[in-house]
């Protein structure tokens, strides 16, 4: 075989049928967005379109019992995705270092971004109405690619429906599409430390 492909990216998506544990993250999200002075005031200031706790809860697992069922689900999903990966953690398991709510209204995006200082990043999708914007991944090899001409698959877009987990390596670039739905979305997004 003359050719082979080497360094893969590993991205991971399932489908977690919980309807009760949904509805239980959709009302707490909403009572979160209405009720988070400091995270509303951080998404005015920052231009975020919505509601996001990124920058002012950092204990939701303890604060809400939904959000610790979350928690135990993704820790399973994480391990089994690092195993996939082939990260060799030295008999360690990651560790939740972050997770936060967006309600992101009509019209809303995020810009093309990492998360450092994380090894696994990912989000759970909470309510999805029909036009919510898909996840865009960037092809990591694209700044070296220079002078190549254009390929196939240098972006990639993830469609989340609600009950949808997403996960990848911190380090690979990805960002939100604008959204054209005519109600919220809903969604927890979260880091893995090791």
């Amino acid at each position: 075989m003359p050719t082979r492909q080497l360094f893969p990216t590993h991205f991971y998506e399932a489908q977690l049928d919980q309807p009760a544990l949904l509805a239980e993250l959709a009302g707490s999200c909403r009572a979160l967005a209405a009720e988070d002075v400091a995270g509303k005031r951080w998404s005015k200031a920052h231009g975020y379109r919505g509601y996001t706790s990124y920058a002012s809860l950092d204990d939701l697992p303890q604060r809400d019992p939904a959000f610790a069922d979350l928690k135990r689900l993704l820790d399973r999903h994480v391990a089994t995705f690092a195993a996939e990966a082939g990260l060799d953690l030295g008999g360690r398991r990651l560790k939740l270092d972050s997770l936060w709510v967006n309600v992101m209204k009509p019209g809303g995006t995020h810009s093309g971004h990492l998360h450092p200082h994380s090894a696994v990043s990912g989000t759970f999708y909470v309510a999805v109405p029909p036009g919510s914007g898909a996840l865009k991944l960037e092809d990591p090899r694209l700044p070296m690619l220079m002078a190549a001409p254009p390929r196939d698959g240098t972006f990639i877009y993830a469609e989340p429906a609600p009950g949808t987990l997403f996960l990848w390596e911190s380090w690979l670039r990805h960002e939100v599409m604008p959204s054209t739905a005519k109600e919220e979305r809903v969604s927890v997004s979260f880091n893995y430390r090791w």
